[in-house]
């Protein structure tokens, strides 16, 4: 599962790099169309959109992989032994419900509907089905990492939701 796991973070690195890497040009380049030229560019301020809703979503599965994300531990942080592995396993179950039910079941719905009626954006007439996909892709990346963690704890060999990850570049350091 190590393999899987690395090679998915990979993968969702270098999306998140290239998504980013359009935004900044996006935006520079809209800054310099209207500033500069005096001609505001039509399509930029769309794509910038649509690129930010992306690397939000992909950045927010990233980042619960990395176990790098925003918690509030003020009450889990005391708690230790089989009350520590309980709350883990109650706030796995919460982030895996949710993805399941919402992100991929909901988004799906919401993907699915926009392309059948044809919805397409105003300057770069793109279907929004394409821009909402971002929902339901995130989503399953949530759910697995969520399994992951879930099978980690499981076995005794992974960490809790809250727990940092030794990383060991800066172990060596």
């Amino acid at each position: 599962m190590n393999r899987i796991t690395n090679t998915v973070d990979t993968i969702l690195k270098t999306v998140v790099i290239s998504v980013f890497a359009v935004l900044v040009v996006c935006v520079v380049w809209q800054v310099l169309s209207r500033y500069v030229l005096g001609t505001p560019s039509t399509f930029t301020d769309e794509l910038a959109r649509f690129m930010f809703i992306w690397i939000g979503l992909i950045g927010a599965a990233y980042t619960l992989g990395q176990r790098r994300h925003l918690a509030i531990d003020l009450l889990t942080g005391a708690l230790t032994g089989i009350k520590k592995r309980y709350s883990d396993y109650f706030i796995i179950a919460a982030i895996l419900t949710f993805s399941l039910l919402i992100m991929v079941y909901g988004g799906s719905q919401l993907v699915m509907k926009t392309l059948i009626t044809g919805q397409v954006s105003p300057a770069l007439r793109v279907p929004m089905g394409y821009v909402y996909a971002a929902i339901p892709f995130s989503g399953v990346v949530m759910v697995y990492y969520s399994i992951e963690m879930l099978v980690g704890l499981i076995k005794g060999t992974g960490t809790g939701p809250n727990d940092q990850p030794i990383d060991h570049d800066d172990a060596q350091a």
